[in-house]
């Protein structure tokens, strides 16, 4: 860590510190990750400052630890290139970008299944309801519009994958060795892999997982290289 930029180091040392802050919190009944996550627009726990706060915010130890090591590993290199307040703006812009997205995806979401909330509680929870082409049980409606409601976004996994976007055009033909790949792959097919697989996740899956947060990392990303490129700043060298 020595010999890290301050920017990264900080963003490292500031996550864990809340990580840890939360586990203490809990003892004393206070959820910081419902406080301080991204809670859907319409929850009556929603704040402003939640599209700030929620990327500092992690849900376990391998959830922080994974986005903490992209940080450190890609980071670095950026902060490098870049600059510190020029990686810092980049980080925070693409966070909060992330965020809106994420408040925007679950908004689509969200606003089929609130329209007929209340018939689906004069159902049995085993009834099958069509919405928009899904079929799934009442209770299974019900228990969607609760998860948005109540559960918070946490972690910095959309200024990541902002941090990997940046990486993978600035350094696309660097080779890296990814876990379990047997071969090294260079950044520009990673990143262009890790975009495939969030958007197919965030389609198909319903695990819980904010991947559409993730690809509005990668598209803040971009806009905002692309936009600095415009304006003449250019954003890094080539490999």
């Amino acid at each position: 860590m020595n010999n890290t930029p301050p920017v990264t180091k900080n963003l490292i040392i500031i996550n864990i510190l809340c990580f840890f802050a939360a586990i203490v919190a809990e003892k004393y009944g206070i959820n910081l990750n419902d406080v301080l996550g991204l809670h859907y627009f319409e929850s009556e726990k929603f704040r402003l400052y939640q599209l700030f706060t929620y990327m500092f915010m992690h849900s376990g130890f391998e959830h922080i630890f994974f986005n903490l090591f992209a940080v450190w590993m890609f980071g670095r290199i950026l902060e490098t290139v870049w600059g510190s307040q020029r990686f810092l703006l980049y980080y925070v812009l693409c966070g909060i970008g992330a965020g809106l997205v994420q408040e925007a995806t679950q908004y689509f979401e969200f606003l089929p299944v609130m329209k007929d909330m209340a018939q689906f509680l004069t159902f049995p929870s085993d009834a099958s309801i069509p919405i928009n082409g899904t079929t799934r049980p009442a209770e299974q409606w019900v228990a969607l519009c609760q998860r948005i409601i109540s559960v918070p976004t946490v972690g910095a996994s959309g200024a990541v994958y902002a941090i990997l976007m940046a990486f993978g055009m600035l350094f696309p033909n660097q080779e890296i060795f990814i876990f379990p790949l047997p071969m090294p792959i260079k950044a520009k097919w990673l990143i262009i892999g890790y975009f495939v697989i969030e958007l197919g996740m965030g389609i198909m899956s319903n695990d819980g997982v904010a991947h559409f947060a993730h690809l509005g990392g990668m598209i803040f990303g971009f806009l905002l290289i692309m936009y600095w490129h415009k304006k003449g700043g250019g954003y890094g060298r080539y490999y």
